[in-house]
């Protein structure tokens, strides 16, 4: 590494990539017994940017029971639910805080007719998923359905249009039954259907993967199609809908330069899909069988996200230099082999320590670069992917992944603080990733929270972190790990994974120290 670039990484106010002590620390921890020896400064008086509510946003999409069985079961089902939603679901949404979600896709989003969900549910017709599986949607959960339920567990809705498969008018018809506030034929029909006041959808995306299922688009297409529907966004009253571009395929940055130099003053977002998917050879992996080597491997391409932003960002930043438009990751999380015995179609795949791990390293490098990313959507909300709650009939459990979430919090509407941290590496093989990630934030309610994850699965972590004189008198905290990488809730035994209070942080005078134990996430509130 040269000096340049270490002195670089040194002077950003929040470093995840954390640096080695020196060059002969990159050795790896894997024969070392002693936990590693971090440190870390922390300047609490010189809060930056704001994290936006919105980074820890969740994304629904039509999608094996995704929606059907996960969210909506129907009035007359024998669950427990409110006028059709889960009752259980609901309330567990609920006490995430979740500040929006996106749907109806996806992919899904490019094949939807809205007019299919709208209406006497028994009038509605049967369609066919042909995204996920040939299934059939009988459309009982459609516009209504999903705006009540954002209502209900208090998030914003996220809509994507259909840019894929219907012309603009069929845009502009849904925007009409939704908004308006006039006597026409579609407000009125919203009306009939049993909503008098319009709704309001702070957030539309036009189009999803136009590079891919979203119509195979060369990018100089995409951003004068994108041009041409948002031409005709209207929407009633006087709401401001901010509007979202669609943006890259991960590293693909050829198509985030197109997109912001030729419709950059027509959005208000850009998107970016990016998944953590860690393959042997083209085969997909397990999610719950897997070795020390795998670990490491899914967490570095987790830290991916990180260049991606960066680099991103700074095509943006060439069109965009007051940082107007947001970077939105509104599609990411954990990948893996479909659960044994699933329809693969379904993408229904078990919950890990592991996949934590990711939520953690991932909303810690949302933060980091709050100064961009505004917005961001985990996929997905329940039974799909890396889903916040799994259920199978009346069960229903929550995940490793929902805690991390729930331990994320404070750092809604929180400020970032400069945090320095140096860290030696844990290696595998030729793969190495900091052994510790961290970053601070002065929170809504006056206290400063701290982000700890220690990656290596074997060893723990001393810490200790400099804080200026008198800051700070108390410590308290919340600490997620388990007994294995591979550890899960299952619905016979849903408490394996859950946060417990973190003891290990002591004060003395300007220095706080922390004995981190192994595959750990620890959230530290400082008073």
């Amino acid at each position: 590494m040269k000096i340049s670039r270490l002195i670089t990484r040194l002077t950003r106010s929040t470093r995840l990539r954390a640096v080695p002590f020196a060059l002969g620390a990159l050795v790896s921890l894997g024969a070392q017994a002693a936990p590693a020896q971090v440190t870390m400064t922390l300047q609490p008086t010189q809060p930056g940017a704001v994290v936006n509510p919105d980074i820890f946003g969740q994304f629904s999409e039509f999608i094996g029971s995704g929606i059907y069985g996960g969210i909506w079961v129907g009035a007359k089902s024998d669950i427990p639910n409110t006028d059709g939603f889960r009752t259980d679901v609901v309330q567990a949404l609920r006490a995430l805080d979740v500040p929006n979600v996106r749907w109806p896709g996806g992919c899904y989003a490019d094949r939807y007719d809205w007019r299919d969900g709208v209406g006497p549910r028994a009038k509605r017709p049967v369609t066919e998923n042909s995204n996920w599986g040939g299934t059939n949607n009988d459309n009982a959960f459609g516009s209504m359905e999903f705006l009540t339920f954002a209502q209900l567990i208090g998030a914003k809705p996220f809509m994507a249009v259909n840019v894929g498969s219907e012309p603009p008018s069929n845009m502009v018809h849904w925007l009409e039954y939704l908004t308006s506030t006039s006597k026409s034929a579609w407000a009125q029909q919203r009306r009939a259907d049993g909503r008098e006041q319009p709704w309001k959808i702070p957030y539309l995306g036009i189009g999803n993967e136009l590079w891919g299922c979203g119509g195979n688009m060369t990018p100089d297409y995409a951003a004068d199609v994108y041009r041409r529907y948002r031409a005709f966004v209207q929407v009633g009253g006087d709401q401001h809908m901010q509007m979202i571009a669609p943006g890259a395929n991960g590293s693909d940055y050829h198509w985030t330069d197109v997109m912001m130099k030729k419709a950059v003053k027509y959005m208000d977002g850009i998107s970016l899909h990016y998944y953590t998917i860690p393959r042997n050879g083209d085969d997909m992996m397990s999610a719950t069988d897997f070795d020390q080597a795998t670990w490491i491997d899914t967490l570095s391409k987790a830290l991916f996200m990180d260049t991606l932003i960066e680099k991103h960002s700074a095509i943006m930043d060439k069109y965009d230099p007051t940082k107007r438009v947001a970077l939105d990751v509104d599609e990411w999380g954990t990948w893996f082999k479909a659960t044994p015995g699933s329809n693969p179609a379904f993408l229904q795949q078990q919950n890990t320590l592991r996949d934590a791990m990711v939520a953690a390293l991932t909303l810690n490098i949302f933060v980091d670069h709050a100064d961009r990313v505004r917005m961001a959507n985990i996929a997905q909300m329940v039974n799909v992917l890396q889903a916040m709650i799994l259920t199978d009939n009346n069960k229903m459990v929550l995940t490793p992944t929902y805690y991390v979430f729930k331990m994320f919090k404070p750092y809604q509407g929180a400020k970032v603080l400069p945090l320095e941290v140096k860290s030696p590496d844990y290696s595998v093989g030729k793969v190495s990733v900091p052994a510790v990630q961290a970053t601070a934030v002065l929170g809504k309610d006056g206290y400063t929270y701290i982000a700890l994850a220690n990656l290596d699965p074997t060893h723990g972590a001393d810490i200790s972190v400099r804080l200026p004189q008198g800051a700070f008198h108390e410590i308290s905290g919340t600490i997620l790990t388990a007994p294995d990488m591979s550890s899960k809730n299952t619905f016979d035994a849903p408490d394996q994974v859950k946060p417990k209070t973190f003891t290990g942080a002591h004060m003395t005078g300007q220095t706080m120290a922390i004995h981190m134990p192994s595959k750990a996430f620890v959230m530290l509130r400082l008073d």
